[in-house]
C-alpha cells in the first residue's frame, strides 16, 4: 500500500518546487550615486527634526549606501519626509516608515531576510577563538582509575 495522501505535483508544477529562476538572474550595470543632500525644509515647510538630520547622516555612513544609485536615493528622500513627520507627532506615518526603511535593511533581521551581510560580521567570525585542541589534547594526561585492571593502555 502506497503513503498516504494524493500523489505529488510533478516538479515543474509545483508552487514551491523550483528553487531557481528558469531565466536566470538579470544583472544590470548601475553606478552608484552620492547621497544628496536634504533640502533645505520638509515638504510643509518646516526645518527638518534634528534625528530626521542625523538619520539622513547615518544612512550616507552605512556600508549598504555604496551600492545606492540616484533612485535609491530619491526612495529614501520620501522616507526621511516621513520619519521627520513621525519625529514631528505624526505615529500614523510610522507603519508605512517601518516598511520603507526595511527595503534598505537597515535592521539585522531586514539584512538576513535581504541575504546581505557585513564583512566585518564574516571577518570576525574567522577571526573568532578556536579550539586550540580536541577531546585527545585535552584528556592526554590522564589516566582512568584501575585502568589496568580493564585492560587499558598508559596505566
Amino acid at each position: 500500500m502506497a503513503g498516504r495522501g494524493p500523489a505529488p505535483k510533478p516538479e515543474d508544477q509545483r508552487a514551491r518546487g523550483k528553487r531557481s529562476n528558469p531565466n536566470g538572474l538579470r544583472v544590470l550595470a548601475a553606478e552608484p550615486s552620492p547621497q544628496p543632500a536634504l533640502p533645505d525644509l520638509t515638504p510643509v515647510g518646516e526645518p527638518w527634526p534634528t534625528l530626521t538630520v542625523a538619520w539622513w547622516s547615518m544612512w550616507a555612513e552605512s556600508p549598504l549606501a555604496v551600492e545606492f544609485t540616484a533612485n535609491d536615493w530619491s526612495e529614501l528622500l520620501d522616507t526621511a519626509v516621513l520619519h521627520a513627520a513621525l519625529w514631528s507627532g505624526d505615529h500614523k506615518v510610522a507603519a508605512e516608515l517601518r516598511l520603507r526603511v526595511a527595503k534598505f535593511g537597515a535592521t539585522p533581521e531586514d539584512r538576513a531576510r535581504l541575504r546581505i551581510t557585513f564583512a566585518a560580521a564574516d571577518e570576525a567570525y574567522d577571526k573568532r577563538e578556536k579550539p586550540t585542541r580536541g577531546s585527545d589534547g585535552r584528556y592526554a594526561g590522564l589516566r582512568s582509575v584501575g585502568g589496568a585492571q580493564h585492560g587499558l593502555a598508559g596505566s
